[in-house]
């Protein structure tokens, strides 16, 4: 049986963690192409050594320390960045609390206390710009040079280009706030998901025939408002589907809430977690003068998005399996 992906925490035991294993160091927000590149020689430099392979990244992420005020359009949720590293190969994640103390934390001491006493790293693979400790005084330069003292090995992973244009989350960020979902696939190496429980609506879309289900997404989600073509996880299962994301201009011009539409579902869906990945950009958000045109464009809107889902039969994130209990539990 594959073992599951083990999560360390601040909490955990340190005669928990297992000792002499290689990571790969970063966000990971989005777990895009770049990131990947990371792991993988994270992956391939444990098999080489025959030791496990783990992620380190931080919560929450540092921006929102720094700038607890600034919207963050975070990519993935703590939840959903575990498993999309769990479906990487590796052997878990190290989830260290971004904190005051870590953020007064020096290089030196994160590098000596926490990667080598704590941990006990064999070595570690980061990305080129990848920066750590007070003040971001650490560097992927500063552990190169601090490698053979400390007996461990350190891969500098480059940027990841696509179509001579640099592969990073915010221009992932970007990407989805322009519809361009194309372009934040091909970034990211699979579709952008979000996940969400669904939650009860004024129930308009029975009575036109398409009813859906309604996620409320975190406040700060810079996903440009529109239609789009849907899969949607529930459990192992998939479906495929139609979906608003937006105010309902034609409505209420409420809050931003994501409408579900599920081609070929029956059942109730209320409280359920449903993983919605968004396969293709349809059209704008718009608001229509009466229900016959509104109907007749969703019809249409169907039809389209059934094409793109057509074209795209298997895509969905890799996903896998987190462990609900850390080693401390």
């Amino acid at each position: 049986m594959t073992p599951r992906f083990a999560v360390i925490r601040d909490t955990t035991p340190e005669a928990a963690i297992p000792k002499g294993a290689v990571v790969a160091m970063g966000n990971f927000d989005g777990v895009h192409l770049g990131h990947r590149a990371v792991i993988a020689a994270a992956l391939e430099m444990a098999h080489s050594r025959d030791r496990p392979a783990f992620a380190v990244t931080f919560e929450p992420h540092p921006r929102r320390f720094f700038s607890p005020n600034t919207p963050q359009f975070r990519l993935t949720s703590e939840a959903n960045k575990l498993r999309l590293l769990a479906g990487t190969g590796l052997a878990g994640a190290v989830v260290m609390t971004f904190d005051k103390a870590r953020a007064g934390t020096t290089a030196q001491d994160f590098i000596h206390h926490d990667l080598i006493g704590r941990l006990g790293i064999s070595g570690i693979a980061v990305g080129y710009d990848f920066h750590f400790g007070k003040g971001r005084v650490g560097s992927p330069s500063l552990l190169v040079s601090e490698a053979p003292r400390l007996g461990i090995e350190v891969d500098v992973q480059p940027h990841v280009d696509i179509e001579e244009r640099p592969v990073s989350s915010s221009a992932i960020r970007m990407a989805l706030a322009e519809g361009q979902i194309d372009d934040a696939t091909a970034m990211l190496g699979g579709p952008w998901f979000v996940t969400g429980e669904v939650v009860h609506g004024e129930k308009r879309g029975r009575d036109l025939g398409y009813p859906t289900a309604n996620i409320r997404l975190d406040k700060d989600c810079g996903l440009k408002h529109g239609i789009y073509a849907v899969r949607v996880g529930l459990g192992t299962q998939r479906f495929d589907g139609v979906a608003s994301f937006g105010r309902r201009p034609t409505f209420d011009n409420g809050a931003p809430l994501l409408e579900v539409f599920l081609f070929d579902f029956k059942g109730d869906l209320y409280g359920t977690a449903l993983d919605v990945a968004f396969i293709a950009f349809i059209r704008d958000e718009r608001k229509f003068e009466s229900i016959e045109p509104l109907v007749r464009q969703m019809d249409d809107d169907s039809a389209k998005a059934c094409a793109a889902l057509a074209a795209a039969p298997a895509a969905f994130p890799e996903l896998g399996e987190v462990s609900p209990l850390s080693p401390s539990s």
